[in-house]
């Protein structure tokens, strides 16, 4: 898995990079096709914005969170980015009984 920082008018600090690896492993639990992660963090006036691309075999995700605090902002983010992993992971899962056009006996 590659990960990739990226910060648009801030540095983006050793803490900032350890809570969001500590966070991001908790998203890695649910799936295990992560080729790659690319974190952006900004800062535009009094926002501070929290951007991630991840990218999975079969599927690119594009998730975003705009808050007053950076490391709120990171939190919102990996709480979507979660939704959004799991709402993939049981799209991607096949939840038939039967095979489409068969009836089962019964």
């Amino acid at each position: 898995m590659n990960l990739k920082f990226t910060g648009l008018n801030i540095e983006v600090t050793d803490a900032l990079k350890d809570y969001v690896t500590t966070k991001l492993e908790r998203i890695t639990r649910h799936v295990d096709n992560v080729i790659s992660i690319a974190v952006t963090l900004s800062v535009e006036k009094l926002n501070k914005k929290a951007e991630v691309d991840l990218h999975l075999s079969g599927k690119d995700l594009h998730v975003e969170s705009v808050d007053a605090d950076m490391y709120a902002a990171i939190d919102g983010l990996m709480d979507k980015l979660d939704r959004a992993v799991l709402k993939h992971k049981e799209k991607s899962q096949d939840h038939r009984a039967t095979p489409s056009g068969h009836i089962s006996a019964g």
